[in-house]
């Protein structure tokens, strides 16, 4: 007489989901209930809605093991924007990959006052130095139909990022990705003192503090973007000397700096005696962030 074959109960979505919380909560992500959610919608193409309605559902084998596969990255540290390949900046998704810096919220700051200063202009000319996922500038182009847009950027995998978000958006024909060292490409084609606007967020952490990043930002962003040398200003000091040669009389400088930088930012503009209207805006958690500054 043949022995019976007793099989183990395939976990069901609410187990599942379950058990991804245990496995980040373990690894220290902060937020495991919904970033493991985020996972399984994710993994199982399902929304979250579907989710909760159908908890008791049983899950295949090979469902379970794609999703396992991602919990397993997320708990290696490896950040949540990678994995799902994408991360919402100004209302928009941007796609994102270990070529380039995930977007933050406090550089939304950067294209809101991009936007507000050049929105009354009829065809302003708009920089964005070190443009990496190309947030800031198709941002600003998709707020502003009349401008147009450089990107510039010394990684051309980077720029090839930019480029797929700016088409994402519809607004490739008004957003010209250049790869070079900041100002160069703008040197290249002979954009002398025709920019409305020069806008960046440029790497601002001190070489000492780079050890201390979180583990997603140290082992998977790029460090290319993130160093900021000895003190973390290194190229905002490049930028501001070099901003006046590309700048229109009365276009703008907009910077983001780091914790507890803005007033250093603010000495070295004042050694040129080419800026006026220097202001200082802070975030939401009260960090001065940005700091924009007009041309005479």
């Amino acid at each position: 007489m043949a022995r019976p074959v007793f099989r183990t109960p395939q976990p069901s979505l609410g187990e599942l989901l379950r058990e991804g919380i245990v496995i980040l909560s373990r690894s220290g992500i902060e937020n495991a209930v919904q970033e493991a959610a985020w996972l399984l919608e994710a993994g199982l193409a399902r929304t979250r809605l579907e989710l909760h309605l159908n908890d008791r559902m049983a899950v295949a084998p090979d469902d379970r093991k794609r999703v396992r596969n991602l919990l397993a990255r997320r708990a290696a540290r490896e950040p949540l924007q990678h994995i799902l390949g994408t991360q919402e900046f100004c209302g928009l998704e941007f796609l994102v990959d270990p070529s380039v810096l995930i977007p933050r919220p406090e550089t939304e700051l950067l294209v809101r006052e991009v936007v507000r200063f050049a929105r009354r202009m009829s065809a302003p000319i708009i920089a964005d130095l070190g443009t990496g996922s190309g947030c800031i500038a198709v941002a600003v182009a998709h707020a502003l139909p009349g401008a147009r847009l450089i990107a510039t950027d010394v990684s051309s995998a980077a720029l090839r990022v930019g480029l797929r978000n700016a088409e994402r958006h519809g607004v490739e024909e008004r957003v010209r990705f250049l790869e070079g060292d900041l100002l160069e490409p703008l040197a290249r084609i002979g954009l002398y003192g025709q920019v409305s606007v020069l806008v960046s967020n440029p790497p601002y952490i001190p070489d000492s503090q780079l050890d201390g990043l979180q583990p997603e930002v140290r082992g998977y962003e790029p460090q290319v973007a993130l160093s900021g040398g000895p003190d973390g200003l290194v190229i905002h000091r490049r930028l501001l000397q070099a901003a006046p040669m590309f700048l229109k009389p009365g276009g703008l400088l907009v910077l983001e700096v780091g914790r507890g930088q803005a007033p250093a930012v603010v000495y070295w503009a004042s050694q040129y005696d080419v800026y006026r209207n220097i202001r200082i805006i802070e975030d939401d958690a009260g960090i001065q962030r940005v700091v924009c500054l007009e041309s005479a």
